[in-house]
């Protein structure tokens, strides 16, 4: 059951405390469930799930700081406050190294009570975000992998086996690799074939988008942390330089990295070691790098983007990866490769394309590359009807006349268009999250967007919550 953020439970052997702890927490929009012993609190514990428990220290049938152990065991993302009629000090320091966000002792100032519970909810809220982010990078890594097993590069265009040619030669050393290109060319499953044709490839891939973590979290990401290192560490965490131990680390979008951190991350490529966050451990780092990044590299150290040191460190070897625009030929390929995965996982036989289609799929130009190509194709076997793909079962935009295409292609480029849609995507995204009082998730929500998209975009208009 997910957690409730408005939700709090007291446990506290006195009647008349429980009613005005109820009555003052209603009075503030909470919801509140009450308990007079232990057993009962952890049965409303487990099927409430509340964010906070207010906890007495002295309980009919069970010791306080006993329960706030099994609290934190069961419960780790669920914070505590201790509220005890009996101040001591000893109490207090015991109950903090157990975990509880703070001990207050009775009687109590209703005002500072209030306020530690609005900034424990914060840091639960906080928690519950980062844990979350993390479940849906690890579902989004899965996902990949599973696409992954499933598609090869395609290299039959004259450029791409020149690139086939490069990867051969390369792939067997430890030279760290810079893969540019638009986005949806394929960069992610170059570095995949890189990895593959390595001397390490049988060990880990770890692989970090560098834009889809908000500036707070991909320190710790990349680097790991210990318990405590900051609000909301409550357990170690190894990050991806550790997981990539042996192996490879491929860090796509590289130039959204914050600047400080590359100065951070070249400090380990130089040395060969770093510390988690909050440790004072050196360790050791072994793996080899393969970077990405789909902003042209000048533009981006222009722009102070990307470090020009980094870059240096990081571009032994540069694969530029051309649009698809470029590489017509590799397209009938790739639709074959398509058609037949869509259709396996659908059941069904592989559709045949018409030729009017097919020329459809050859004509046009393609800006959100492979990416996009994988998405027209998946969209024309879903609808396709009789055993066949024509024209009308491919997307819109992909059916207009060439002209009409390039026509479109040009207004998009324009810079007052797309201004003033940036400027109604901004208030869009301020909108929202004023509806949602700041919450990122329900925002999220609202928009209809993944909450690292929501990240990204408050990034690049500059929107701090």
């Amino acid at each position: 059951m997910s957690t409730d953020n408005r939700r709090i439970l007291v446990i506290d052997d006195e009647r008349p405390i429980r009613m005005t702890l109820e009555a003052l927490l209603g009075r503030h929009g909470y919801k509140t469930d009450v308990a007079g012993n232990a057993a009962t609190g952890l049965r409303l514990l487990e099927s409430h799930s509340p964010a906070l428990v207010l906890l007495d220290l002295q309980l009919p049938d069970a010791e306080g700081l006993h329960m706030l152990d099994q609290i934190k065991a069961d419960h780790p993302e669920t914070q505590v406050i201790i509220l005890s009629a009996h101040d001591s000090l000893n109490n207090a320091i015991e109950s903090i190294k157990r975990g509880a966000y703070h001990f207050i002792s009775k009687p109590y100032a209703p005002e500072e009570l209030l306020s530690l519970v609005e900034k424990a909810l914060e840091k639960q809220s906080l928690l519950r975000e980062t844990l979350e982010l993390r479940e849906t990078t690890q579902q989004l890594k899965k996902r990949l992998a599973a696409a992954e097993t499933q598609l090869a590069p395609v290299f039959k265009s004259k450029v791409m086996q020149q690139i086939d040619e490069l990867i051969t030669a390369m792939a067997p050393s430890e030279a760290n690799v810079l893969i540019t290109g638009e986005s949806g060319v394929g960069k992610e499953v170059i570095a995949n074939v890189i990895h593959g044709r390595s001397r390490r490839k049988d060990t880990p891939m770890v692989k970090l988008n560098c834009a889809a973590f908000p500036q707070t979290l991909i320190e710790g990401e990349l680097f790991g942390y210990v318990k405590g290192a900051f609000t909301g560490a409550t357990s170690d965490f190894g990050g991806m330089i550790a997981e990539a131990g042996g192996g490879t680390l491929f860090l796509d979008e590289i130039s959204e990295m914050p600047v400080e951190l590359q100065t951070r991350f070249l400090r380990v490529l130089q040395e060969r070691e770093y510390r988690p966050l909050g440790s004072t451990k050196t360790l050791k780092a072994n793996f080899r790098v393969i970077a990405a990044t789909n902003r042209p590299v000048h533009q981006a150290m222009a722009e102070g983007r990307l470090r020009s040191d980094l870059y240096y460190r990081l571009n032994t070897f540069q694969i530029e990866l051309p649009p698809l625009r470029e590489r017509k030929e590799d397209i009938p390929p790739l639709v074959t490769t398509f058609v037949r995965r869509f259709a396996e996982q659908l059941g069904r036989p592989e559709p045949a394309i018409t030729p009017e289609a097919f020329q459809k799929l050859l004509d046009y130009g393609w800006p959100g590359n492979v990416r996009e190509l994988q998405n027209a194709i998946e969209y024309a076997v879903v609808l396709a009807r009789q055993g066949q793909i024509t024209v009308k079962e491919l997307p819109s935009e992909v059916q207009l006349p060439v002209v009409l295409q390039k026509t479109e292609r040009a207004a998009s480029q324009r810079s007052g268009p797309v201004l003033r849609l940036d400027a109604m995507e901004r208030n869009a995204i301020l909108d929202a999250l004023a509806q949602c009082h700041g919450n990122k998730k329900k925002a999220a929500e609202l928009l209809g967007i993944q909450r690292p998209t929501l990240y990204n975009k408050m990034k690049r208009y500059a929107i701090q919550i």
